[in-house]
Order: structure tokens, then C-alpha cells, then sequence
């Protein structure tokens, strides 16, 4: 079974390099690139089914070298739940770009960049040693970065070198605080680096390096006072790559803060908590005031991925097994009704002459739509909490987690932003859906295709309706996590 962890990360990156081979053959490239995610995910939820079947994390060691010298790759519930979550939303984005009518998806280069993408993603997820999660992320970053500035939005070069000297920033802290490590434990292995961290001493630079893990990572996950590159880079990506990059991308700054806070700087969890829950507070208003008051539908999205990552932090920051739960629960639904909604967005936009999904361009534009209203409606209901779709359990548990350990402002802020998140979605979607359309708008017949945001918003119906196994699963994963011995001896066979 440890197999299929390869499988998770070295199938994208081998259909990638195989749809290099055939790319002046656009339909068995896109063939291949369909065949990779569906892989990818496959493999992503026998790894899932597999911890939840034995309980213990899975590692594979590459090479034959045990670590903490070799490097393995480390399949535990966190990193199962967020892979299948991503695989999930990267075959979505591939499945959306099989149908979309934007240019760029037809360059040779775009599937084997998106196939890269989504390996990179994993490869960073399961990944056992700092080092290596620098490498795939930075295949991640280079990947997306080329993706956007292929876009068929001018903006999107433009985009794409801030993006490329703002990650440059991320990736210097990330080097130097696994320089840091290395300086202080000879080991870039994290089970061991946990281990020599569990008896409480702490070395001179074990802090500094801990500072500059935690820049990194709330750099790529785009909070504040590191979010000012995402709406223009979020919002100028094709529709496919966009759909991955506000939903599922930023998570990995949210994993890698649950894997620093509960494996390696167990004792320096407290105050990292308690600045996570400040930050995650300005990032909920920031971000909904921004999406409320934004003139473009997509960068309305990128707006609110801040907010909605905000939630996810204030619950890592709240501590408890309750609240780390809902965080985690937040997460998965975020990402399948961020995505759906992205999609719907650009079917929207494909329907225009210039593709723009500017507010005042598309005003209109769905009254003669409403399949497409329906869903988008069903999104944004989920993404502001109403019952019964999966956001409302989300906020719900969110909420119980915040009465839990009697964080009452916080709590309060938290729910009086939700209500801000049901204004700006509704207000959008009136704008859209319900006002008259401009006779002088001209309208193509044809647009993106609604397979893969249908499929999405299916899924958060389903768990919104059916959310105990999901639950479930989040119970088990914090109930490992908060147990770092199982992870260190799952490595280190000790």
C-alpha cells in the first residue's frame, strides 16, 4: 500500500513529462493530463483509506536510505485529508480546462504545468524532510507562475514577476530557516528534528528558525501583513488554474503551521496560537470589506479566500482538539466551494466578447442562466454557512470550538464577520442574476463547460447533508496529531 504514495506524487509529474512527448497532439495530451489527476486522486484516497485502516502513518523510503539520513515520504492523516482534498481539486481544475475556451489552455505547455502544479502540491504534503518541502513547493510556485503568465488576461505577466519576487521573499525565509535547522540539529528530517526538540531545550537559532518557517508559511497562505500579491496574481490566472490556487494552493502554508505548531515547536505553540487568532481576525475583515467592495467577481473570490483562511487560523489558533477539528473541516469545505464558485465565475466570463468578469460587464449576464444562478447561489450560500450545505458546518463547529475554550470576542467577531460574507455573496449574485442585462452587452452561445463545478457543488451538498464522515475524520486526525510520538516512531522506527 505505501506504493500509492508514489503514486500520488510521481504520477502527475509522469504524465507531465509524457504529455511533453505527444504535445503536438492536443486531444492524448489532454487525455493523458485527465488520466494523471484522476490518478493522482485515486491513489491520494487509498493513502486516506489506508490510515484510516491501520491507524498508523505510512512511509515510504526513497532509495533505501532510513532516515533521518534518507528521505521518506510520510503519509499520516493530516497530510492524507489535506492530499485528498487537493488531488480532488486539481482533477476538478483539469476536468474544467478539458472544457474551457480560453487560448492559453490549448498552449502545448499548459497540462504538463498544471500536472506539475498538482505534484508539487502533493509531493509537498507528504513529504517527511524540510528540504524537500522546499523543493516541491518551489515546483509548485514556478509552475503556477508560468500558468499565469500564459494567461490570456494582459495583466497576467505583469502578475506573475510580483508573484515570482514576493515567493522570492517566502523562499528566503524558508532557506534560512532550514539553514537554521540544519546549523543547529544536523538533521532535516522532521521526525527527528521533533524528537530533538521534545525534551524542551532550545538551542540558540531553534527559535530564530521558527520565526522565519512561520513567515514562509503565512506568505504562502497569503495573510496579512504577506497578502498584498494575491489579487492580482489570483485574479489575472486562467479560470482552471485560478480555481486551484485560491482553493487548495494556499492551504499549504495552513499545513505546514499545524505541522510546525503540533510535531516540531510543540513548546512554542502558545504564542504562535495566540498570534494566529489575531491574524486570522484581520484577515476575516480585510478580506470580506475587500470582497464587499471589489469591482471584479473574481477578485472578489481572491478577496475572500483571505477571510475564509482567517476563520481556518483563528480555529488552529483556539488550540483545542474541538477547534483544530472545525479548522480542519473548514479547510476541506472551503476548498471544494471555493473552487466551484471560481468556475462558475469563468463560465460566466467565457460568455462575454472580452472575458472579463468585471461587475458592471457581467451585470445581467445569468437572468437568462438558471442553472448556472442556481449554482452559484447554492456556492455562496455554502461559503457564507446556511444550512444545509457544508459551510454551515463549518461555522458551526467553528463556533462550538470558540464557546469550547470561552474565546468570547474573538467568537463575536467571527460571527458578526459571517454575516458579511452572506452580504457580499448576495449582493453579487442579485448584481448578476437578477438585474436587467444591457441590450448594447453582446453574449457568445457558448462558454466553459459546468461538468466540473457541478461536480463540486454536488460534493458540498453531500457534505453538507451527509457530514459525519467528515467529522470523523477530523476527530482521528487531531487525535494523532496531537500525539507527535506516532508520527517520530512511524519515521524513525524507534
Amino acid at each position: 500500500m505505501n506504493l500509492l504514495l508514489l503514486g500520488t506524487v510521481f504520477i502527475p509529474l509522469g504524465c507531465a513529462a509524457l504529455g511533453i512527448v505527444v504535445a503536438r497532439n492536443r486531444s492524448v495530451q489532454h487525455a493523458i493530463a485527465m488520466l494523471g489527476g484522476i490518478g493522482a486522486w485515486l491513489c491520494s484516497i487509498g493513502v486516506l483509506w489506508a490510515n484510516l485502516d491501520t491507524g498508523a502513518p505510512m512511509v515510504y523510503v526513497l532509495g533505501g536510505w532510513q532516515p533521518p539520513y534518507g528521505i521518506a515520504l510520510v503519509a499520516d492523516m493530516l497530510s492524507s485529508v489535506f492530499a485528498v482534498m487537493a488531488s480532488t481539486v486539481v482533477a476538478a481544475g483539469i476536468l474544467y480546462a478539458l472544457g474551457c475556451k480560453d487560448k492559453c489552455v490549448s498552449y502545448p505547455v499548459f497540462m504538463p504545468l498544471f500536472l506539475c502544479m498538482g505534484g508539487g502540491l502533493n509531493g509537498a504534503l507528504f513529504t517527511g524532510d524540510v528540504f524537500t518541502l522546499f523543493v516541491f513547493i518551489e515546483l509548485m510556485v514556478i509552475s503556477s507562475v508560468v500558468l499565469v503568465a500564459i494567461s490570456d488576461n494582459r495583466l497576467g505577466l505583469e502578475a506573475a514577476i510580483k508573484y515570482l519576487l514576493i515567493s522570492a521573499m517566502g523562499t528566503l525565509f524558508l532557506l534560512i530557516g532550514i539553514a537554521a535547522i540544519y546549523a543547529t540539529f544536523g538533521t532535516l528530517n522532521m521526525a527527528d528534528i521533533a524528537r530533538l526538540l521534545a525534551d524542551g531545550e532550545r538551542p540558540l537559532l531553534a527559535e530564530a528558525a521558527a520565526v522565519m518557517l512561520m513567515c514562509a508559511f503565512l506568505l504562502k497562505s497569503a495573510v496579512f501583513p504577506f497578502h498584498f500579491w494575491q489579487p492580482d496574481f489570483h485574479t489575472t490566472a486562467p479560470t482552471p488554474v485560478h480555481s486551484v490556487l485560491s482553493s487548495v494552493v494556499v492551504k499549504i502554508g495552513v499545513y505546514g503551521i499545524i505541522r510546525m505548531t503540533t510535531l516540531m515547536f510543540t513548546v512554542e505553540a502558545p504564542t504562535i496560537h495566540s498570534l494566529l487568532i489575531i491574524l486570522g481576525i484581520i484577515g476575516i475583515f480585510f478580506g470580506s470589506l475587500g470582497a464587499l467592495r471589489t469591482y471584479d467577481a473574481k477578485r472578489l473570490l481572491a478577496y475572500s479566500t483571505f477571510g475564509q483562511i482567517g476563520f481556518i487560523l483563528v480555529g488552529i489558533g483556539w488550540g483545542s482538539a474541538l477547534a483544530l477539528a472545525a479548522a480542519l473541516v473548514y479547510a476541506v469545505n472551503h476548498s471544494f466551494i471555493k473552487s466551484a464558485m471560481l468556475m462558475i465565475t469563468g463560465v460566466l466570463s467565457s460568455r462575454t466578447t472580452g472575458k472579463t468578469a468585471r461587475l458592471e460587464d457581467i451585470g445581467g449576464l445569468g437572468k437568462k442562466m438558471p442553472y448556472v444562478a442556481l449554482l452559484y447561489l447554492l456556492g455562496g450560500l455554502a461559503l457564507a454557512g446556511v444550512p444545509p450545505l457544508n459551510g454551515f458546518i463549518s461555522k458551526v463547529g467553528l463556533i462550538q470550538s470558540g464557546i469550547e475554550v470561552g474565546s468570547w470576542l474573538p467568537l463575536g467577531l467571527v460571527v458578526g464577520a459571517g454575516a458579511i460574507t452572506l452580504l457580499y455573496v448576495t449582493r453579487t449574485w442579485s448584481w448578476v442574476f437578477q438585474r436587467a442585462p444591457n441590450p448594447e452587452m453582446k453574449v457568445k452561445d457558448t462558454g466553459d463547460s459546468m461538468i466540473a463545478p457541478t461536480l463540486l457543488i454536488a460534493a458540498c451538498v453531500a457534505l453538507g447533508i451527509v457530514g459525519a464522515p467528515l467529522l470523523d475524520i477530523a476527530i482521528q486526525t487531531v487525535h494523532q496529531v496531537n500525539d507527535p510520538t506516532i508520527y517520530i516512531q512511524a519515521v524513525l522506527r524507534r
